[in-house]
């Protein structure tokens, strides 16, 4: 299998675009024939003893004027518009924590965040914006900063599978990139002299530290650090809220980057936020999968001396323990996290639940080997729990999983999706341990599940499923010592913890494969971070103790749309459902993952976490193929069309003409130098101050013109518009606007490119004429790939079943127009048959496809006469005044009017009721 990638994902493009937009008024790029020494300070790359380096030609100004217009035309908040350009900044002193003008140093460099949504292609944006960056300026080096080997292997692999694809977009653009390794050394010389793109992939560890090979003295005299220093690469930050202290925030500065690329989805710092795709806005796109939870609790489970051991803290002179136990409330006996310390009774602390009566009292903690003893001489550990129903709800949680993976795995093989399952544990010893002679044992956890599996596989309803055993669906992925697995600890860097992580990010498309048996994965819960998988469909967290990983970060492993066998993602929303096996109730989990989307992204999350409980099947009716009133809807509507566009060249020149000429001056940058410059940083709770008092700048000297090279823009305009030189050559000269070009060319082409892309849409729609295909229709199949679990929150109970094909009628929840006409039309009896259309009943338009929502039969008033409607629903008002449209909805609507006029006796309308079906 090889994963597809999509080149025109508009939210992906506008977060490249918004990076690229930061730097408008640097040199464009030139070719490699052009350079010569008295350029090596005026363009984007300079030459130096080391080899070829960025440039950065604009004022610190400039850049915070690109950053407004950016993070303006981005519609961020106001509190999110940047007032300067923020500085990263360190103290050496490890005892200082707040800003110290005499021990804080301020880097000079600017930086900037984009904030995206885990499972939205973070990775894919930030590779493609490296292309981009140097197709536009010219910048060649570039270094990805990372805060685990877990993540690295996740560049790495992301950096292989997506080559290809980027070298066709940008036409074989010589690339390389590396990942660093302290024994090979000569490839950061390769690093420094290449013309080529070059990318480095890096762990922050490798080169925080001044014994790190990277920063030894060689026999040459030469640093190894200097060869990536001298290039002042544009450094790449992935997860950077994993980087912010003074040690790590020294070393990137170290690097002396151009500027810096800071990518998450949960920022600790947002230095200068440029653009942001935030959980709430990715999930109603549709970007990532739907969220649901199916809970697995006990209940009246109080009669049992529970005890889990969860945190020790440390103070200077006391420590402290956090334990979980059973705490006598008013309003009953209920778990409760609680603060110890030597010498309490937990009698005391439950507030006399009798079953702490005796042997409870705390005679030792010891953090350093993190576990609790008490009167008794019983001895808890950190990470374990005794008592209660521990054990049952772990063996049930595995079960759920196994369960919710079998429904799933039946639902999905139709369409060529495999399913994954993942279980993150918290120690491999429960999954896998071994004998006195060195022999592995099946661990609790894979016992249960093996039970588990054989019972599901052995249900009628799923004979024939899977014809593997269950010691053949599952393994485990976890760091060997001496042959052993053992736990392993997220940011370490051993020669063993490497090769599991490679094993791991590298069998990506094998585990998509369905030749492949494996389907559940157990995995140490280091790897909960940097390992992702498009088709994991269940996550279930088996901890013995209450998880303090964000569960964002847990459930941020399954969000990626899945894709099928030929590797093309699938975009179904009902197919695209992330069920997370959880062991406290729906409500808890759902309220306690909305206060933390709603803490790090200031953005409501309420309503959209499922309960995967509420679903129901959505299933065609018995002998629907025979139901004659449909046999006559379908026989109506089953046409499939072809388009040919027909537009006069002359039009499209005086439409874009007449646009260009209404198009904002394109201005003339002004850069302007400042002797000095003021320094803006964060305190420790991060309000920007001003380090080093007022403000300096004695010597200014204000710059008006600013040479540009003119590029070939007709080319660059033409690559973009697929219009002949002849016609953008036309289209510029009479409007007037060609002498633009000198003031900034960037924006002028941009800028040109835009207007005359939206009016030669504009043409091609109103020139637009559909005939339809001798002898190709529509495949009835098509209903049946809407038999498919649904939320019932999207569901409307069908009541009158003679009226449609399905027992449920599925609709987008957050649309308040389909859920009103679904309605009326099951109640209406001028409504004698409705049906939706599937999503993949598609009318080709040259936007895109285009999805109509109904197909309807109705009576004509005081008449038997059966009139054929298909419909569109959108808010009455957008019925009235389409301007309220977006663009492309208004253009895949004209598309979708001119495709119908072409199929006889059939009626298309855009409604915002019932009632609005007329003639």
């Amino acid at each position: 299998m090889k994963l597809q990638f999509d080149k025109n994902q508009g939210y992906q493009l506008d977060a490249i675009q918004s990076v690229v937009d930061l730097f408008e008024g640097q040199s464009l790029n030139k070719s490699d024939f052009e350079f010569s020494l008295s350029d090596s300070v005026k363009g984007s790359i300079q030459f130096t003893e080391a080899g070829v380096g960025n440039n950065l030609v604009l004022s610190e100004e400039q850049i915070l004027a690109n950053l407004v217009k950016v993070q303006t035309g981005n519609q961020l908040r106001p509190d999110e518009i940047s007032i300067v350009i923020e500085k990263l900044w360190y103290n050496d002193d490890a005892e200082t924590k707040n800003v110290v003008a005499t021990k804080t140093v301020v880097t000079d460099f600017p930086n900037f965040s984009v904030e995206m949504e885990t499972g939205t292609g973070k990775t894919y944006v930030y590779l493609r914006s490296v292309y981009e960056l140097n197709k536009i300026y010219g910048f060649k080096k570039f270094v990805i900063v990372v805060p685990s080997v877990a993540i690295r292997e996740g560049v790495l692999k992301s950096l292989q599978i997506t080559f290809d694809h980027l070298q066709e977009i940008y036409e074989n653009q010589p690339a390389e990139y590396k990942v660093y390794d302290s024994g090979r050394i000569p490839d950061l010389a390769n690093f420094a002299k290449s013309n080529a793109i070059q990318i480095l992939v890096i762990n922050i560890d490798s080169f925080t530290k001044d014994a790190n090979v990277i920063n030894q003295v060689r026999e040459t005299g030469v640093r190894p650090i200097e060869y990536i220093q001298k290039s002042n690469p544009i450094v790449i930050i992935d997860e950077p809220q994993n980087m912010e202290t003074d040690i790590r925030k020294r070393a990137i500065a170290n690097l002396h980057p151009l500027f810096t690329l800071r990518y998450s989805a949960t920022h600790k710092n947002l230095y200068n936020l440029v653009y942001k795709l935030d959980p709430v806005k990715a999930y109603d796109l549709g970007l990532v999968k739907q969220i649901e939870v199916d809970s697995v609790i006990a209940k009246n489970d109080i009669s049992g001396a529970f005890i889990s051991v969860d945190d020790f803290k440390i103070a200077k002179q006391s420590i402290t323990a956090k334990i979980t136990i059973f705490v006598n409330e008013k309003g009953g006996v209920q778990k409760k996290q609680v603060t110890a310390k030597i010498g309490d009774d937990l009698f005391n602390i439950s507030k006399g639940w009798g079953i702490y009566k005796e042997g409870y009292v705390i005679n030792e903690l010891d953090a350093d080997n993190g576990f609790i003893e008490f009167s008794s001489g019983k001895i808890v550990y950190k990470g374990q729990a005794v008592g209660g129903l521990t054990d049952q709800i772990l063996k049930e949680m595995i079960d759920a999983t196994v369960e919710n993976h079998f429904k799933k795995e039946k639902e999905l093989r139709a369409k060529g999706i495999k399913v994954l399952s993942i279980f993150f544990i918290d120690r491999v010893a429960n999954y896998r341990s071994y004998d006195e002679q060195g022999k592995s044992i099946k661990g609790k956890f894979a016992l249960w599940f093996e039970d588990s599996f054989t019972k599901w596989q052995n249900m009628p309803a799923y004979r024939g499923l899977f014809t593997y055993s269950s010691d053949e669906v599952h393994n485990g992925y976890f760091s060997q010592d001496k042959g052993k697995l053992k736990d392993s600890k997220e940011g370490k860097t051993t020669k063993a913890d490497d090769e599991t992580f490679k094993l791991i990010m590298q069998d990506k498309e094998r585990l998509l494969d369905t030749a492949t048996p494996l389907r559940f994965i157990f995995s140490h819960s280091a790897l909960r971070e940097g390992w992702d998988n498009p088709n994991v469909f269940q996550i279930c967290t088996l901890n013995e103790t209450k998880s303090d990983i964000k569960k964002r970060q847990e459930i941020g492993r399954g969000l990626r749309l899945c894709v099928d066998q030929t590797g093309v993602r699938n975009l179904d929303r009902a197919v695209n459902r992330l069920t997370v096996i959880a062991n406290e109730a729906y409500d808890s989990f759902s309220k306690a993952l909305q206060n933390e989307i709603e803490e790090d992204c200031g953005v409501k999350f309420e309503g959209r976490i499922k309960n995967a409980r509420a679903r129901a099947k959505v299933s065609l009716k018995d002998k629907w193929l025979e139901d004659s009133l449909f046999l006559t809807l379908w026989d109506k509507i089953k046409y499939r069309t072809d388009y040919k566009v027909q537009y006069s060249t002359q039009q499209l020149i005086d439409n874009c003409v007449a646009a260009l000429q209404l198009m904002s001056p394109i201005e003339r940058p002004i850069i302007y130098r400042e002797k000095n410059i003021a320094k803006f940083i964060r305190d420790n709770k991060g309000n920007l101050i001003e380090l080093g008092g007022e403000q300096k700048g004695s010597k200014e000297r204000l710059i008006r013109e600013a040479k540009f090279d003119i590029p070939d823009f007709i080319a660059y305009i033409q690559s973009k518009t697929e219009l002949t030189r002849n016609t953008i050559s036309r289209i510029l000269l009479e409007s007037g606007r060609v002498g633009e070009i000198f003031n900034n060319p960037q924006l002028f082409m941009d800028s040109v490119v835009k207007i005359v892309k939206q009016e030669f849409d504009n043409v091609k729609i109103n020139g637009i004429k559909y005939e339809k295909i001798a002898g190709q229709v529509y495949e009835m199949k098509l209903f049946e790939s809407a038999e498919i679990e649904q939320y019932l929150e999207n569901l409307i109970t069908v009541k009158s079943q003679a009226k449609t094909l399905y027992n449920y009628i599925a609709i987008d929840s957050l649309s308040t127009p389909e859920k009103k006409f679904a309605e009326d039309c099951d109640s209406r009896d001028d409504i004698i048959f409705y049906v939706k259309l599937p999503k993949t009943f598609q009318i080709k338009t040259p936007i895109g496809p285009y999805n109509p929502d109904w197909a309807l039969i109705k009576k004509d008033e005081g008449d038997e006469t059966n009139i054929y409607f298909v419909a569109e629903t959108k808010d009455p008002k957008a019925v009235l005044d389409r301007t309220l449209l977006r663009d492309s909805e208004r253009k895949k609507i004209a598309c979708a009017e001119k495709h119908f006029a072409v199929i006889e006796d059939v009626h298309y309308k855009v409604v915002g009721s019932v009632s609005d079906l007329k003639i």
